[in-house]
């Protein structure tokens, strides 16, 4: 498996996410064909004692340029699918349910979601694979997440975030101070 820098990221924004979930449920829509959070390849974090603006993450994949959950799959399942911009994505039919990629995932909780009803793994694939919307996906495309936010909090970019902090951005304007929200 060679490094393979991708053609779009994820990125959010934690400060302006309400945690309304919107973005989860799309998700499991547009691949599932029905709501179920546990399905989503998104997932809010709601710390319920925590305070703003530790009370809520967003767990987004971070399209990897080398990813460890990749290197930890023995079927190859886990691939870069370098026809729709080097996205990385899971082929369902190599997946043997040995869970080794959401273990390898160093971010918690793990980008891979395990898809309870099929015993496999799924990921965030951009919106390339979804069956249930009529779209294009991928980074030229759309992506449920980023369309349905009312708070706009998600944004596709087609630069590589700093592997620190650069996935979580700043996407408020003056307008939020305006409405006594922090703008830094």
């Amino acid at each position: 498996m060679s490094a393979a820098i991708k053609e779009g990221y994820l990125v959010s924004d934690r400060k302006k996410c309400s945690g309304c979930m919107s973005c989860m449920m799309a998700c499991s829509l547009v691949h599932e064909g029905k709501i179920d959070l546990a399905l989503s390849r998104i997932q809010i974090v709601q710390e319920t004692w925590g305070r703003f603006p530790d009370d809520i993450a967003l767990a987004i994949c971070r399209q990897c340029v080398s990813p460890k959950c990749m290197e930890a799959c023995p079927t190859e399942a886990l691939h870069v699918h370098a026809a729709n911009g080097n996205v990385s994505m899971v082929d369902e039919t190599l997946c043997n349910s040995c869970m080794a990629c959401r273990d390898a995932c160093p971010y918690k909780p793990s980008r891979v979601v395990w898809h309870r009803e099929k015993d496999v793994a799924v990921k965030c694939d951009l919106c390339i694979n979804t069956p249930y919307w009529d779209q294009k996906g991928g980074p030229g495309g759309r992506q449920a997440c980023v369309e349905i936010c009312p708070m706009r909090c998600i944004k596709l970019v087609h630069e590589a975030p700093d592997e620190g902090t650069g996935y979580d951005v700043n996407l408020r304007n003056k307008h939020w101070g305006w409405l006594g929200f922090p703008t830094d």
